[in-house]
């Protein structure tokens, strides 16, 4: 059985943070199992460093078993919706009184098994040890859940602010365009009906799509890549009726990455940006393409155009350190609007990459993790 088979209970993008937290235990478990052995020898009961440390890893592996895997693991009895898959007040807190008091019974049956004797014993004859030991170790392991608990609600509410500074980009970006191709399909209607009719058709495909990616709920947030090209498909067949033969594109597309999972309109602020500051300022206009490929484990996705080049005051907004509570104002807000929301999402494992052509133009390169939940492991 392969590693993606063994965890397909788990979302891919949960994996590497999961790994974390466990590490995260484990460190603080070293620690407390150095403080226990310590202490045991201050108090006069002297005990093994390793069967120290066999309880400590024990219980907090258990703990952290009972309560962080099941989330996911049984997020339908738990009703824990994506992205981040916190139950709410109810499930989670009878999902902790059962876990951590099981979880530290269960770890402290593995430490006695290891040193051949039975923390219970202690039930009989030092009540008040037995319940300091017991009361520590759970106060510990809800102190880390509540940790685990609150950061997964901090990156919630930062991703679902960036989903609303979506919408009002979104709410931006639209205006301009639609009133402008209802303008010129007004021109067309009595001059070329065939454009018209055309026009109209990817009009009401873009709108559609548009409407429907907007009325999403913030956790559904990513959609295939294949619909995004779709949409970007009938935004740029607009925009080459409106613009005639001063504009050319490309769509590059390989089927294999059709179902990949990227977060939608991601590439819209990029293509918005090279017709309005490129393409449209000159005379002769030029070319437009949006390529996708695969290297190894990440998604590559390119727009590029041959226009007249980004500023050298815009590259440098773009770049500048993102603020923390996502404010971007500036020439470059829909850039840096694309670079905040794969900050979110993926954190140090997506960027952008902004650089002019050699030949004029300007290249954007977003770099993503590669989630394809139809592809063949």
């Amino acid at each position: 059985m392969n590693t993606n088979a063994l965890l397909a209970w788990l979302p891919p993008q949960h994996r590497r943070p999961m790994l974390q937290r466990l590490l995260i235990v484990w460190g603080v478990a070293l620690l407390i199992g150095l403080a226990t052995w310590n202490g045991n020898v201050a108090k006069g009961h002297p005990s093994a460093f390793d069967v120290s440390l066999v309880y400590a890893y024990a219980i907090s592996t258990f703990i952290w078993l009972l309560t962080d895997v099941p989330r996911f693991a049984f997020k339908r009895l738990l009703r824990s919706p994506a992205p981040y898959y916190w139950p709410p007040a109810l499930p989670a807190t009878l999902m902790l009184l059962v876990g951590i008091p099981l979880g530290y019974v269960l770890g402290t049956m593995v430490g006695d098994a290891y040193s051949g004797k039975s923390t219970w014993e202690l039930w009989h004859f030092n009540r008040n040890r037995f319940w300091g030991l017991m009361i520590s170790a759970l106060a510990l392991s809800a102190a880390f859940v509540a940790f685990f608990h609150q950061r997964g609600k901090a990156e919630s509410l930062a991703n679902e602010v960036t989903q609303a500074q979506l919408m009002l980009l979104q709410s931006q970006l639209e205006p301009h365009m639609l009133f402008n191709t209802l303008a010129h399909l007004r021109a067309l209607i009595g001059q070329d009906t065939a454009r018209a009719h055309a026009m109209l058709d990817h009009l009401n495909d873009y709108l559609r799509t548009t409407l429907h990616a907007t009325r999403l709920p913030v956790h559904q947030a990513l959609h295939a890549l294949g619909d995004e090209f779709s949409r970007l498909g009938d935004y740029l067949s607009l925009m080459a009726i409106r613009m005639g033969p001063r504009m050319a594109f490309e769509l590059d597309l390989p089927p294999a990455l059709a179902t990949a999972s990227v977060p939608s309109f991601i590439l819209q602020p990029l293509v918005e940006n090279a017709i309005r500051h490129g393409l449209e300022p000159q005379v002769r206009g030029g070319r437009i393409e949006v390529q996708a490929r695969a290297e190894g484990a990440q998604l590559l996705l390119t727009v590029r155009d041959n226009g007249s080049g980004i500023s050298e005051l815009a590259l440098a907004d773009a770049a500048r350190p993102l603020q923390a509570d996502g404010a971007q104002t500036g020439p470059s807000w829909g850039l840096s609007h694309v670079r905040q929301r794969l900050q979110t999402l993926y954190g140090p494992r997506a960027g952008m990459h902004i650089s002019p052509m050699p030949t004029g133009g300007t290249c954007v390169v977003l770099t993503l993790p590669l989630h394809n939940p139809h592809a063949k492991s």
